[in-house]
């Protein structure tokens, strides 16, 4: 695991933003992202990189390949953190990292889409590969925000070659014009970010498209931030309880015969 830490701060507050992957030029840009949210006595705000992640997400084997070290990563941080976020844009095992610790775990994607529920009617998402369209759009589906999306689009550049030396300009002419066809011909009056990676263009493409255009590290990441401010802690049904934890009985209980079937299982210890 590598890490991008800012220098120690008298705030007690940490919020922990992890990388997925194992690209530490993706972590370094979402840290530098961080900087507009990073002030003098807010929380402070470390970003870390899942040594064990593949150099992208780009699959959904990719996804569902990173749960385990991920949440594993969660655990060893829980008590040095106050939120977590996910930065990955298919927010990989984000469920089962708010069922690890009872901080708050954002996503980017999901905070990304929420935030732009409120800048614009139709929200449009400028994506790296063509693969990952389906993904997103299973989890809009999945929120129930098929009809605020108004389409999602892809540049044809994985996660690496988001930060190749040289490529630069490239990314962000493809960017600008997926963007322009999403506004025009797709009807998006606000435009997501697909990736993490993409971190460094926000700005160039308000400037240039003139439409609200989103970070969802950085919006994953003042949600996060007004969390701690506030005080929340994770839903009793997402989270583990912590007596459990403590006693280990949070564990899978073992399967019996039930009784009144003879052929259907029956958790040991619990009530039907």
């Amino acid at each position: 695991m590598s890490e991008r830490a800012e220098a120690e701060s008298p705030v007690s507050e940490r919020i922990v933003v992890i990388n997925p992957n194992s690209s530490v030029d993706v972590t370094e840009g979402i840290d530098a992202a961080m900087a507009p949210l990073r002030f003098a006595d807010g929380p402070r705000i470390d970003c870390l990189t899942l040594a064990e992640g593949p150099p992208g997400i780009e699959t959904q084997r990719h996804v569902d390949g990173v749960v385990g070290p991920l949440c594993a990563l969660i655990e060893r941080e829980g008590n040095n953190a106050d939120a977590f976020v996910v930065a990955c844009f298919s927010d990989p095992g984000l469920h089962s990292a708010r069922e690890t610790t009872a901080r708050p775990v954002m996503g980017i994607s999901e905070s990304a889409i929420t935030t732009a529920l409120t800048l614009g009617e139709r929200f449009g998402i400028i994506a790296i590969l063509p693969a990952g369209i389906a993904r997103h759009r299973r989890y809009i589906r999945q929120m129930g925000l098929e009809g605020r999306l108004a389409g999602d689009r892809p540049i044809g550049i994985g996660v690496t070659g988001l930060n190749a030396g040289g490529a630069e300009d490239e990314v962000e002419g493809r960017m600008t014009a997926v963007g322009r066809q999403l506004i025009q011909d797709d009807g998006a009056d606000v435009l997501i970010m697909g990736c993490a990676g993409m971190a460094r263009y926000r700005h160039r493409l308000e400037d240039s498209l003139g439409v609200p255009v989103i970070d969802p590290s950085q919006a994953a990441a003042a949600q996060a931030i007004a969390a701690v401010r506030l005080g929340y802690r994770n839903s009793k049904t997402n989270s583990k309880n912590d007596e459990e934890k403590k006693n280990g009985t949070d564990r899978a209980q073992p399967f019996a015969v039930c009784p009144a079937h003879g052929d259907c299982p029956e958790i040991i210890g619990s009530s039907v």
